[in-house]
């Protein structure tokens, strides 16, 4: 029987079967299920497809704050990362692989460790009119009371001329305050006006919220020399009280702090209470004679050069004087030291008989002065052996001179040494090769005029880093303490806010302490 549909007739038989399937709801709801089941299977099955939705992509990105277009599934990014690894590799060279015999591969080290230290001195010399790290490490300078200040100013220039007060080591009281002079140069440079300053690395800033660091403008060197015994402890007691008074070293337990204790002797009897601080040092002194044992590490703390005694002898010096550096070695100081320094007797009685080496006793008095700069502007290498401590002034007076340091004091730490590579204008000796017989003399005789041309000519360049000087000078001492503290700041602030947060009385199992020794292995120059 017919029926009309539309205005036209349609017989029962002639309808198409999808047409009377979708008359039955309860048929179309089993239709649209299979339907939607089938397309899920074809999609969530197929390796080829590029946006597969399996379970946890499909969470993820029904969530709105997360990036569709990023993998937050271990496995799917493995899974992707490690197939664009296979073609990547299929289409690179052979790895790397060392088969060279053991002498090629000191040849490669070598090679490769000259061309990181020229990019990186070109790097440092270009850039010397610009902060090495950015933005500039922001200084707060604490105004302590002229009694902390400028009244220990005042004091040294009322007293240097008097040139009888000698040390028990007849070294002159004046001069070994000028070697230790680093909280001048750093202070004059820090409270000069903005307009007057060159250097770029470091910006002094009047509110403490805005401070990396805080500087503590004490004079710990003058007071011990200059004040009578009980009257510097009594300084050091109230020097003490003022700064750990202070809201911001409260706030840090006195970690992001600077205290200039240059001389190993200052500041001695009240050191315990800042050992949490950064100090200025002339070197660590593992022995214990000095520093007790977790008060100084390289981790907090910042090793500066002395000021040298000697005048520069600079490039158009060092060329003019090089005919009359007709001494091989030289030496000129106390040869009977304590603790470390007991290797300069043994180095004195094994080197003072030969011709092209003159080993002499002198102290640092001002006819010691003029000795010392006349012998080191004749000589081609100047012995710097460990004293009292690993360090001495005279490593530096062999630097302003043009005479390379042949360093033996196997537990010293060098300033500046994450920038500047000594290697290129010293000479590293152990002691225990130092003293053999024989050893060191020819060792010295072996190394070619060409590699003591190239060390002098570094020496020459290096020298700017060793003078202090008011304006402080972009690439001097001062500019290279600052550019260093940059690189300590983010560990600063670790330790700062770790200490902050720490239940008290806990266990603290972070141990930071730099507790194993330097030590100077001799190595052959190449070739």
């Amino acid at each position: 029987m017919g029926k009309m549909v539309g205005g036209r007739h349609y017989s029962s038989s002639s309808m198409n079967p999808i047409t009377r399937i979708t008359r039955s709801p309860f048929l179309l709801v089993i239709v649209s299920l299979t339907c939607f089941f089938l397309l899920f299977y074809i999609f969530t099955t197929s390796p080829s497809s590029p946006t597969k939705p399996n379970f946890l992509r499909t969470s993820y990105t029904n969530q709105p704050h997360l990036n569709p277009n990023v993998h937050y599934s271990f496995v799917d990014s493995l899974e992707i990362f490690l197939k664009k690894w296979s073609i990547s590799r299929s289409r690179h060279l052979p790895e790397d692989t060392v088969s060279d015999p053991e002498t090629e591969e000191q040849q490669q080290v070598r090679k490769l460790d000259d061309l990181i230290w020229k990019t990186e001195t070109a790097r440092l010399y270009d850039d010397e009119q610009s902060s090495f790290f950015s933005p500039p490490v922001r200084v707060y300078v604490y105004e302590m009371p002229a009694k902390f200040t400028y009244d220990m100013l005042q004091l040294f220039q009322s007293t240097y001329k008097e040139t009888f007060n000698l040390t028990s080591n007849g070294s002159p009281v004046h001069r070994l305050i000028e070697q230790h002079s680093i909280d001048y140069w750093l202070w004059a440079d820090l409270i000069a006006p903005e307009s007057e300053r060159l250097l770029k690395s470091v910006v002094r800033v009047h509110r403490k919220e805005d401070a990396d660091l805080f500087y503590v403008p004490f004079f710990t060197t003058i007071s011990f020399f200059l004040l009578e015994k009980q009257q510097c402890k009594t300084l050091y007691r109230e020097a003490l009280k003022w700064v750990t008074d202070q809201p911001a070293w409260k706030r840090s337990e006195g970690r992001d702090h600077i205290f200039p204790i240059h001389h190993p002797w200052s500041f001695k009897s009240v050191r315990k209470f800042v050992k949490n601080a950064i100090w200025l040092l002339p070197d660590m002194d593992s022995t214990g004679n000095w520093y007790k044992p977790g008060q100084v590490s390289l981790e907090k703390d910042l090793i500066l050069p002395y000021v040298p005694n000697l005048d520069l002898c600079d490039a158009k010096c060092l060329s003019e004087s090089a005919p009359r550096r007709t001494t091989l070695l030289y030496f000129r100081g106390r040869l009977k030291r304590n603790a470390g320094g007991k290797i300069r007797s043994k180095l004195g009685s094994e080197l003072g008989g030969a011709d092209d080496v003159i080993i002499e006793e002198g102290s640092a008095g001002e006819a010691g002065k003029i000795a010392a700069q006349s012998g080191m502007r004749k000589s081609v290498f100047c012995l710097s052996p460990a004293g009292d401590t690993p360090s001495s002034a005279r490593l530096f007076d062999a630097i302003v001179s043009g005479c390379i340091p042949v360093i033996v004091s196997d537990e010293l730490e060098l300033p500046f040494e994450g920038i500047l590579d000594y290697r290129k204008m010293s000479i590293f000796v152990s002691s225990s090769d130092a003293v053999q017989p024989g050893w060191l003399l020819a060792y010295l005789r072996s190394i070619k005029p060409t590699q003591i041309k190239e060390m002098q000519d570094n020496l020459a360049k290096y020298t700017r880093h060793f003078l202090y000087s008011h304006p402080a000078q972009p690439l001097g001492p001062e500019d290279l303490v600052w550019r260093m503290m940059a690189g300590k700041l983010a560990n600063i602030k670790l330790h700062t806010r770790r200490s902050q947060r720490l239940v008290k009385d806990s266990r603290s199992i972070c141990m930071c302490d730099c507790k194993r020794p330097n030590v100077t292995v001799t190595t052959p120059l190449p070739p």
